[in-house]
């Protein structure tokens, strides 16, 4: 599931080590949600923990995330992972290797003329 929200930068904590082969890092943004500002930390991970570094606190963004969760020895585990951030408000490209509408051609010709197309 993808979302997206925008918010204030409030922190940026350090990228960890987390094992041999894994890292990740966590920042949090704060959102208005009526009387009371939201403190919403998410996570970046592998070649991504770099993605924060363009933005300092105080900063308006967009985070694009996945939200996952997953079961351990009876524990519960939610996780926000970012796959994007941009200033907000603007129109940054994708990542590398993201797919969007101007990947694929317009469609110029109406789906019945197609019927006749099929070369078997």
């Amino acid at each position: 599931m993808a979302f997206q929200v925008e918010g204030k930068l409030h922190k940026a904590f350090n990228t960890e080590q987390k094992s041999e082969k894994f890292r990740a890092r966590e920042f949090v943004i704060e959102i208005q949600d009526g009387n009371y500002p939201q403190m919403i930390k998410f996570q970046l991970t592998q070649d991504k923990c770099e993605m924060i570094d363009d933005y300092n606190e105080g900063d308006e963004i967009t985070v694009h995330f996945n939200l996952r969760g997953r079961e351990w020895n009876d524990r519960y585990f939610t996780n926000l992972d970012a796959w994007r951030i941009e200033g907000a408000g603007s129109s940054q490209a994708a990542p590398a290797g993201a797919v969007s509408d101007a990947d694929y051609p317009e469609l110029t010709k109406a789906p019945d003329e197609f019927k006749d197309d099929i070369p078997f």
